[in-house]
């Protein structure tokens, strides 16, 4: 882009200058030919105003040379200055330098206000002429170029914005398309509460959850982070989704589940691109949860007695190796247990001296309210966490809390 312009500004810098001269007096007009095209420039002239606006209407030019006393009225320069008045009304209009033979000090600065940038009095020193003119078109040039590069970049910002627009409308149906995936009812078990959260950092984020109704004694449970942020992330975010909806039975135990989704994010995702990813059976009338922890941060279970554990049997992130196996766990529930999935979104979130909310303030945060609802609970930890961060989420949040009632 830069060379581009200043092949321009060479050309036009080096170009042949055209000049228009307007003279009612033919014997001007001929001498000033004369004097000019000696020097380089291209001519044309004319006689009258009216000639004079039709010329400078049909081509471009880097220079006016005009008189401002015609035949009407040969004193007082009216014609010349209503031309100035009508040359105002044109869009980048070329320099002015007028030529009098009756000049006054009321004149000079008459034309000055109507755009005269020099004065020539008649009869006029071809060195003093020539030095003008050489001015005032490199001036003009400098300004047309001016001009030309500000239409040219006001140009470039305007398709920018509606480029900046069009992504955000894109961006804004695609939050909206990402929303209606998540689960908009969350399921829910006789003897069991599940509540949950999701806060993107942006318009689209790579955080997901699902619960998953397999029978009616047995949930589904998952919660994920695709590496990355924005709509990459949402992408592989979506097609993890389908492929869990796609997998998820009750004959399918989490770690053959995880074997198959590692080899699926394997095949479609770039080497940079990974997954971590909670799987869960939970058995309702066992109270017992069978899981795999594909590199997720581990979920706690919070005892009624304010003991608690941490869910992290499993095996590597997804999308990594081409073939996986992963190692199943389990955790028998309690009465009055609460069970907490979340994403690093909640943890690393910071407050304004960079320090992170960590995993250390979530368990106290964990202990100290284990006996609120699922609901209560999920809304205290998003609450104390933004108060934490000052509303600001650094990454995608995702929560997940499960209570077995008392």
């Amino acid at each position: 882009m830069m060379t581009t312009t200043l092949e321009i500004s060479l050309d036009r810098e080096t170009m042949q200058p055209r000049i228009l001269i307007a003279d009612d007096q033919q014997d001007v007009l001929d001498a000033l030919r004369l004097l000019l095209k000696g020097h380089g420039y291209s001519i044309e002239t004319v006689n009258s105003p009216a000639d004079l606006l039709a010329a400078v209407a049909r081509q471009e030019f880097d220079i006016l040379l005009i008189d401002l006393n015609y035949a009407r009225d040969t004193t007082s320069g009216r014609e010349g200055l209503d031309v100035l008045s009508r040359l105002r009304e044109i869009a980048d209009p070329p320099p002015v330098v007028a030529m009098t033979g009756w000049a006054t000090v009321g004149l000079a600065v008459e034309a000055m206000q109507y755009g005269v940038s020099d004065f020539v009095e008649k009869p006029w020193t071809n060195t003093r002429l020539l030095e003008i003119l050489h001015k005032q078109i490199g001036l003009g040039r400098e300004r047309r170029e001016l001009r030309r590069r500000a239409a040219e970049e006001a140009r470039a910002r305007e398709e920018a914005l509606i480029h900046l627009q069009e992504q955000e409308r894109e961006i804004a149906e695609a939050k909206a398309i990402q929303e209606k995936l998540l689960p908009r009812e969350i399921p829910q078990m006789p003897g069991y509460e599940i509540a949950t959260a999701w806060q993107s950092a942006r318009l689209v984020g790579g955080d997901y959850f699902d619960i998953l109704p397999l029978d009616d004694q047995t949930l589904g449970i998952c919660i994920a982070d695709v590496a990355g942020k924005g709509m990459p992330a949402a992408l592989l975010m979506s097609n993890l989704q389908a492929a869990v909806r796609g997998l998820s039975s009750l004959s399918i135990a989490p770690d053959l589940l995880c074997s198959r989704l590692n080899s699926i994010v394997y095949r479609n995702t770039e080497s940079d691109r990974f997954i971590t990813f909670f799987y869960a059976h939970l058995d309702g009338s066992t109270r017992r949860l069978a899981y795999v922890n594909a590199g997720h941060n581990a979920p706690f279970v919070v005892r009624s007695d304010g003991s608690h554990e941490r869910l992290r049997d499993g095996g590597a992130v997804l999308g990594v190796f081409a073939s996986r196996n992963y190692e199943m766990g389990s955790a028998q529930l309690s009465a009055g247990d609460r069970v907490i999935l979340f994403t690093d979104g909640v943890t690393e979130a910071c407050n304004p001296a960079g320090e992170e909310f960590g995993e250390a303030r979530l368990l106290r945060l964990l202990e100290d309210h284990r006996t609120l609802s699922a609901n209560e609970l999920q809304g205290t930890i998003i609450a104390v966490v933004a108060e934490f961060s000052g509303g600001r989420w650094q990454d995608d949040a995702t929560l997940l809390v499960l209570a077995v009632a008392a």
